[in-house]
């Protein structure tokens, strides 16, 4: 199987050698045998008009009972580009795992049988993971562009599992079942052994997983179409959902899969930023800077309460916010502003002891200005003092980010 180089920078374009598939289309199915021939029929049509490569379509037939495997073994003596794969076990997942676990082909990709997400997306579903843009691409039929035909109580369902997939799991994917996706090859055979679910939740997990690990996941507005006839148990896929989305959760929770280890091969790099005076990630570095401050602010007063026992307020004020203080700079030079070694270390400490003085300025000045209006007590002192380092936090982050930790070519940062 040829595969494109995963690397943090990019990754290659999916190339197969001459005359190889490059695309595998997986239909799973069990007891089609209606709506199999029309499907393959018009899928193939498709491709043959719109794909620019060679592809394959394969059929996996879940132990179907009808005739849904004669159908397709006709199929594939009538086309070469059509092969049939049958499993003696049912479950959508453990076909999709039996069929890309063995495929020669760089794109994996599947659709549901009855075609109800027109295949005009076909091709904006696979396009970024063919150049290497992307590592999975799904349709949605939540996104912004999708449109969709079907019943109200499929539509409350489908919103309420997605809303909570992202209470429970963090997902920042819209649309988790829709029958429509693709993955690169050589991300599937990262990912495939991670997952356990051999039926309809097979989909989440590979989701989730590709999530946690730092891949990219191409989302496609679908036009769709419920098919009425449809023989999926809403009730029973429901239950096996929710009892998937548990034992993800404690799987991803205790270690039980090795979220980590999938990120360090699998992950992305940070994008490098090298423009002058542009800082990166200004939103990531607010919300680190923010937990910071947080544990800084409670054990500056942790602090400030145990020295007011035996000494002023002044004092008292200035020794914890000066130990706090240089523990702030250390934690915001690495978790917030990606600063790694000792280099320039000794620099930071004097700039962040200044930006300390400032502090320290704001503080006492409220200090002092609240004992000349009236004679606070402990309570109104630490009022003081909070609202004091409010102001004096909002100035902190902005001369941290622009003068301290400001980016400069002869500053190394490890991003």
């Amino acid at each position: 199987m040829t595969t494109a180089t995963l690397s943090g920078a990019g990754r290659r374009p999916a190339i197969a050698p001459d005359g190889s598939p490059v695309l595998d289309v997986v239909i799973p199915v069990y007891n089609e045998e209606t709506d199999l021939e029309p499907c393959v029929r018009r899928l193939r049509a498709h491709l043959v008009e719109q794909f620019p490569y060679p592809f394959r379509i394969t059929v996996a037939d879940n132990a179907s009972t009808d005739g849904t495997l004669r159908v397709a073994e006709r199929l594939s003596r009538e086309f070469d580009d059509v092969e049939v794969r049958h499993l003696d076990e049912k479950g959508r997942g453990r076909a999709l795992r039996s069929v890309w676990s063995t495929s020669d082909a760089p794109v994996l990709a599947y659709m549901d049988v009855d075609l109800s997400t027109d295949l005009a997306a076909l091709g904006p579903l696979v396009a970024p993971l063919l150049s290497g843009h992307s590592d999975l691409a799904i349709g949605s039929r939540l996104a912004r562009g999708a449109r969709v035909v079907r019943g109200p109580k499929r539509e409350f369902i489908s919103r309420c599992y997605n809303l909570i997939l992202r209470g429970t799991l963090a997902a920042r994917f819209s649309d988790a079942q829709c029958g429509f996706k693709a993955i690169r090859a050589d991300v599937a055979e990262r990912l495939l052994p991670h997952i356990q679910d051999t039926g309809w939740f097979f989909d989440t997990e590979l989701l989730v997983l590709a999530q946690k690990a730092g891949l990219r996941i191409h989302e496609v507005p679908v036009d769709w179409v419920d098919d009425p006839d449809s023989s999926v148990n809403i009730i029973a896929t429901a239950t096996a959902d929710l009892k998937g989305i548990a034992r993800l959760t404690k799987a991803t929770m205790t270690g039980q899969i090795p979220i980590s280890g999938l990120r360090e091969q699998l992950g992305r790099a940070p994008i490098q930023v090298r423009a002058p005076g542009v800082a990166p990630s200004l939103v990531r570095q607010l919300v680190r800077f923010a937990a910071v401050g947080v544990a800084s602010t409670i054990a500056y007063l942790v602090l400030f309460l145990l020295l007011r026992t035996f000494t002023g307020a002044q004092v008292a004020n200035l020794v914890a916010l000066l130990v706090t203080a240089i523990g702030n700079t250390a934690l915001n030079r690495r978790l917030t502003f990606g600063i790694r070694g000792r280099e320039g270390a000794g620099l930071h400490q004097f700039q962040g002891l200044i930006v300390f003085g400032l502090g320290l300025a704001l503080t006492s000045g409220a200090l002092a200005l609240l004992h000349t209006m009236t004679a606070p007590g402990l309570p109104l002192e630490i009022t003081a003092l909070v609202l004091a380092n409010l102001a004096a936090t909002v100035l902190r982050f902005l001369l941290l980010r622009g003068w301290v930790f400001r980016r400069r070519p002869a500053t190394e940062m490890e991003n």
